[in-house]
């Protein structure tokens, strides 16, 4: 008599199965649902009909506003169309919504196009220009591999996780978010290879397992994202949201926030947002297994492939060093002889950071990599890979800040949404400032989100006559979550991309980030901001 037997499981073969998930893939070369390219095809469509649709039914309907008010308005809402539902780049769509206002009248050419030429255009330039040395020469790598050998490390998945979220802070940082993530993601997975192995030969998960569903990947690959999220804080040049929030509060309020000052502010509470995301990401992707073999020897033999600095390497160093030095400077001499010393006026009237961040941007094309050639630490085509259309889509976020300002249609907005909804304190309006960026930054980019709410923002608090400093900062922070969807931002869709990420988990585990990061950035940063000398 046979017996039934089940035919023998096929034993997995992690490393086929994680092959092809190393490097970023953008939504359009994902294998998506028939739902999910409904829905894309249905969002992006729907923009090219609503966003002039909803710019002239505004131009049409009576409200109490004048006519530059009311064309500004009009072409405001088109862009926020064009940028939330993408039918077009979002930079291209920043660029259209700067011709229609000269169009219309709203204001003449030069007036509209001179924010272009601020310094914090160049701040951006020059910052995006030595991320790409150290992307291009592998510093940034050899740094993550470095923490990544520390003793201890490499022995518990979860001090495992918490070291790489601390990676990713520390170089995001200073280099772009998605540039970040997009480097790290291979550790990540080769990391997440090595785990699932010992899983397998242990016999802790089914022969025929997938190792792309793993809860410790998940916890990886999500700590990679929104590790870049948290860090891309600590600095003005982090991310670009900062950039366009500190210009605008300048522009709106003539407050200058120093690199230095911006540091003090942002530190404890970026270092409070990293302990949550460490302890929301455990909790909700607990790791299948605690201690782990093997992890050191990988990292080991990674180091050992870089070999020692390269010649440019070294110059990267230099010129980051450099340029870092110089930003910083100007807050230690203020607090040796305070900001009202001549010294102090000199020194930073001269070192401003834009000034800075080309210098330093500079030395990459002046320090020789290989001199007997004549080849050099960086050279032009290696420039033009930068992010230009974040450039673009930041002066035209500075752009649409300005002609709020110069119409008085931001004042205008001020008042009614303060009579509206009775914001009359700074918890209030703080408050309503992260609440409204974190919706924001779900459905569109951080970038655009900084450029869209903070003029908001600005001009409530000033007609309820509270300092609108801390409400704007608390929406520039907030316009950095954007945690729970692959579309809020590209380093979500690296994660996404990588197949390693459910977009159920994403969904829970960004959802929780969101909140508690939210109430972070209510409750830390107005202290913060008091004891920085921000507000002073």
């Amino acid at each position: 008599m046979a017996l039934d037997e089940s035919p023998p499981r096929t034993r997995t073969d992690v490393d086929q199965a994680l092959l092809g998930h190393t490097t970023y893939r953008s939504l359009g070369e994902q294998k998506l649902s028939p739902a999910e390219e409904r829905f894309e095809r249905g969002r992006r469509t729907t923009g090219l009909w609503l966003a002039p649709l909803v710019t002239v039914a505004f131009l049409l309907m009576p409200f109490g506003l004048d006519g530059t008010q009311k064309a500004l308005s009009a072409v405001l809402l088109g862009v926020i169309v064009l940028w939330v539902t993408e039918p077009i780049p979002i930079p291209v769509g920043g660029l259209v919504g700067v011709a229609l206002v000269v169009l219309l009248g709203v204001a003449p050419a030069g007036e509209v196009l001179a924010p272009f030429g601020s310094s914090t255009i160049f701040t951006f330039i020059g910052a995006f220009i030595l991320a790409q040395a150290m992307l291009k020469h592998g510093l940034a790598r050899r740094f993550a591999f470095r923490v990544l050998s520390l003793p201890g490390v490499g022995r518990s998945t979860f001090r495992l996780v918490a070291a790489f979220g601390l990676i990713t802070c520390l170089l995001s940082a200073f280099v772009s978010n998605t540039a970040t993530v997009a480097m790290l993601l291979p550790t990540a997975l080769g990391i997440l290879a090595v785990i699932a192995k010992l899983l397998q030969d242990r016999g802790l998960v089914p022969e025929d397992f997938n190792p792309l569903r793993l809860r410790v990947g998940a916890a990886l690959v999500l700590m990679t994202a929104y590790g870049a999220g948290v860090g891309g804080l600590l600095t003005p040049v982090g991310t670009p949201p900062n950039l366009i929030g500190r210009g605008l509060i300048e522009e709106a309020t003539g407050r200058r926030i120093s690199f230095a000052q911006w540091v003090i502010t942002a530190l404890p509470l970026c270092a409070a947002m990293f302990a949550v995301l460490v302890v929301v990401l455990l909790l909700l992707n607990r790791p299948e297994i605690r201690k782990i073999e093997g992890i050191e020897q990988y990292v080991r033999a990674e180091r050992a492939t870089l070999g020692k600095l390269s010649r440019a390497e070294k110059n990267t160093l230099i010129a980051f060093g450099v340029t870092v030095t110089l930003w910083i400077f100007p807050g230690i001499v203020a607090l040796a002889v305070g900001t009202e010393s001549e010294i102090y006026s000199a020194i930073s009237g001269r070192l401003n950071e834009g000034i800075v961040a080309v210098l330093g941007a500079s030395l990459l094309f002046l320090l020789p990599a290989d001199w007997g050639k004549r080849e050099f630490t960086l050279n032009w085509s290696d420039a033009a890979r930068i992010d230009w259309g974040t450039i673009v889509l930041f002066g035209t976020g500075i752009i649409f800040g300005a002609l709020l300002e110069d119409t008085g249609l931001a004042k205008t907005i001020g008042s009614a949404a303060s009579s509206t909804l009775n914001l009359s304190s700074v918890f209030a309006i703080t408050a309503f400032a992260v609440v409204l960026a974190v919706i924001v930054s779900e459905t569109t980019s951080n970038t655009a989100s900084a450029a869209v709410v903070v003029p908001i923002v600005i001009p409530i608090a000033q007609a309820a006559g509270v300092d609108p400093l801390v409400p704007a900062l608390a929406a520039t922070f907030a316009a950095s979550f954007g945690f729970m969807l692959p579309v809020s931002t590209p380093q979500n869709a690296i994660a996404y991309g990588s197949g390693v990420v459910p977009i159920t988990t994403m969904i829970r585990t960004g959802v929780g980030f969101d909140v508690l990061g939210a109430m972070l950035v209510m409750v830390l940063l107005p202290p913060m901001v008091a004891l920085s000398g921000i507000g002073g």
